[in-house]
């Protein structure tokens, strides 16, 4: 270490200097002060320079026996010892000077942003596949709970215990294991679909009416890509699961420890946007594939897209990987922002045992620490009934905008992901900017989450005022001008055509009727003018306004729903698209009410266990609630499918929007309930430990009142 022999003097020099001092003895003593002073700025100039290069040093070599002893002692003599020593940038030994710059929360924030983007572009992907994968083959009960909830359950079984010894721990280092796994989840998803086809379950028929055509509807899966498809997805969205706790949890607390506490709200609404925004993309880039396979034969080229895009995933993912692993445990700044903290009144826990984090044994002692208290519970609950909200919303509002509109499938879930998605983004990001730039007290988001669910409540009940005049349906609406019965499709006009249930192909007939198929309607032929189906000598249609198509032929129905000529879906976008914003408005300043309301040691604790109450109050149980409640509004389902009940083709306008309105309501309004009871019981606490506080500390409040007053 040249640096240190050259700037401390030795024995050598020290007599040296003696001996040069002795004819000048007679020098003022104002001189020799001087020269003291000056060789004293000297050695703690030198002694700074060696706390900060033995600070840069990285942390394996500094773990050294005796080299972590002195080096203890150097940086005391220095003063410039601290519990949580901040270290370079770098990965092991390899520590570059330039990189220093990137050392910071922010350059840390977009790695962090792009592993939530990775995530939910997986996301997208893997519920669009799951949705088309179990209409097209014939799932036992316990296959489709596994391939739909492995990722709730494996999550809520493992994120306490991530939480509780991640917090002990590094938390980049989990956080790089999190970008590992989730990179391996996505390539799972990939292999199903590499050299295999996806023999999908169509029914061979033609569309049109022929009295002696064969309907194949029951066609034999491949058994083999079945299973595989169920084994790599179930596996793959268990290591998501897992992957994702040290994000939602650590990921939190570490950037609660390394910004100023008014502005976290910010990062963690964009935190919660780029998770939202990469299920959007995943959402774009597979959904075309899906309609593609479902307007089609099976394309195996499709298959390949499948896999580039779960492949796109997995690399996004593993882009972090290098990235994240240059961070050190304490990223710079961090140290001044937690002692900043430490200063600041903390008295709603001060009754709470602050747990150490030793022994596996001290893991129940936290447990109880949190649910001993009653303001996280209630909290908690609300985070759960928000993400009810959600549920509700995209299982009920594609199914609304097709039956009250009139409007494809396909249209229908296009505008439902517009209104949901960029609305639920913009309402956590619009939501964590205002509680910082307000700068919020807790007692403040609390009655920020309060009022945003209010109106949000109010701009539900005005949705049922939205509704269109309901179109006519051969067979649901209408009785085929007297000639049949309603709920049963078939009528004299069509029963010799054998026409099938297994695919819905709406025609409009020039009538104003729409049908369930072509067939349905009668129609013996059909002809593409400009690219576009048209069918004539329909038997089912006998009357309505004739038209030509230009060679004679009289069109009698044309592919597609009837026009409802209902002019109210800006306006319901409108109102919805408010209510996401204004539903998304609580899900940041919940998150950073339930880590204060805790000591630091529990907050990663905390959010696990919020993590495990949605998981039990919410994503487990609501889909399957809603699904079955949904039951009761189909009016019409596929009965003949392979001899099975199939999926449900039209519902009820009327109850849809009963359903609707009503659940996404019921849980705000628990939502309400929860968090006034939090807000009650938090102000009592308030009070309570008012009365104990030290007289130093109310002496600083009170004097920060009177500036205030001033």
């Amino acid at each position: 270490m040249p640096l240190v022999a050259e700037g401390r003097p030795g024995p050598v020099q020290e007599n040296t200097a003696k001996l040069e001092s002795g004819p000048a003895s007679s020098q003022p003593a104002e001189d020799a002060k001087k020269d003291k002073a000056q060789e004293k700025a000297e050695m703690d100039e030198m002694d700074e320079e060696l706390a900060l290069y033995l600070a840069n040093l990285p942390k394996a070599l500094r773990k050294l026996g005796g080299f972590h002893q002195s080096q203890k002692a150097l940086l005391k003599r220095a003063g410039k010892m601290e519990d949580g020593l901040e270290e370079p940038c770098g990965i092991g030994l390899v520590v570059i000077p330039c990189f220093q710059m990137f050392n910071n929360i922010r350059c840390f924030m977009v790695f962090y942003c792009i592993l939530l983007l990775s995530q939910g572009v997986a996301f997208g992907l893997v519920d669009l596949s799951i949705t088309n994968f179990q209409k097209d083959y014939n799932l036992k009960p316990i296959e489709n709970f596994a391939l739909a909830f492995s990722y709730d359950v494996s999550s809520g079984l493992v994120a306490i215990f991530i939480a509780y010894y991640g917090e002990r721990d590094s938390k980049i280092k989990w956080i790089v294991v999190s970008s590992f796994l989730l990179g391996f989840g996505s390539l799972l998803f990939a292999l199903p679909f590499i050299n295999s086809r996806y023999n999908q379950q169509r029914a061979e028929i033609e569309d049109i009416c022929e009295a002696t055509k064969v309907i194949d509807t029951c066609q034999e899966n491949m058994l083999s890509f079945k299973l595989k498809y169920l084994v790599y997805f179930i596996i793959g969205q268990t290591v998501q699961g897992i992957a994702g706790m040290p994000l939602y949890t650590l990921g939190i607390t570490l950037l609660d420890d390394s910004v100023k506490t008014h502005s976290l709200g910010i990062y963690l609404g964009i935190a919660d946007a780029s998770s939202t925004l990469g299920y959007a993309l995943g959402y774009v880039l597979g959904a075309p594939l899906i309609y593609m396979n479902m307007d089609m034969e099976v394309n195996n080229g499709n298959q390949d897209c499948n896999t580039i895009n779960f492949l796109f995933a997995a690399l996004l993912a593993w882009s972090t990987l290098i990235p994240l692993l240059c961070f050190p445990n304490s990223i710079s700044g961090t140290e001044e922002i937690k002692a900043e903290k430490q200063k600041q009144p903390q008295f709603l826990y001060s009754t709470l045992k602050d747990t150490e984090h030793k022994t596996v044994l001290s893991l129940p002692s936290a447990l109880w620490n949190v649910m001993k208290n009653p303001v996280f519970w209630g909290l908690a609950l609300s985070k759960a009934t928000e993400s009810l909200v959600m549920i509700g919303a995209s299982e009920f509002l594609p199914i609304y905008i097709e039956n009250q509109f009139i409007l494809l499938s396909r249209s229908a879930t296009i505008i439902s992901g517009l209104i949901l998605l960029p609305g639920s983004a913009l309402g956590k990001l619009l939501g964590g900017v205002i509680i910082s730039k307000l700068k919020m007290s807790y007692r403040a988001f609390m009655i920020f989450i309060i009022v945003t669910s209010v109106v949000s409540i109010a701009l539900l009940g005005l949705i049922l005022f939205i509704h269109c005049d309901p179109g006519k349906f051969a067979g649901i609406t209408e009785d085929y001008a007297g000639t049949g019965m309603l709920g049963k499709l078939t009528s004299p006009c069509n029963e010799k055509c054998r026409c099938s249930t297994s695919v819905y192909s709406s025609v409009c007939g020039r009538n104003y009727i729409e049908y369930f198929s072509p067939c349905f309607a009668g129609c013996t032929h059909s002809k593409i003018v400009n690219e576009l189906k048209m069918y004539y000598n329909c038997s089912c249609i006998k009357e309505g306004l004739m038209i030509s198509e230009g060679e004679g032929v009289l069109i009698d129905a044309l592919p597609g729903r009837c026009d409802a000529k209902c002019y109210k879906l800006p306006l319901l976008v409108a109102f919805f698209l408010s209510i996401i914003i204004f539903s998304g408005f609580s899900d940041v300043p919940l998150t950073m009410v339930i880590i204060r309301t805790l000591p630091d040691k529990l907050r990663s604790v905390a959010l696990g266990m919020s993590y495990v109450t949605i998981r039990i109050f919410g994503t487990i149980p609501g889909p399957l609630l809603f699904k079955s409640s949904g039951e009761d509004a189909c009016s019409f389902r596929d009965m003949d499918k392979c001899g099975r009940t199939g999926r449900c083709w039209i519902h009820d306008k009327t109850k849809i929007a009963h359903l609707l309105v009503g659940i996404c309501s019921f849980c705000k309004v628990l939502t309400v309930i929860f968090t006034t009871i939090s807000f009650i019981i938090y102000n009592r606490f308030l009070k309570k430990d008012s009365h104990t506080l030290p007289m130093s500390m109310k002496k600083m409040k009170a004097k920060s009142k009177n500036k205030e007053k001033m």
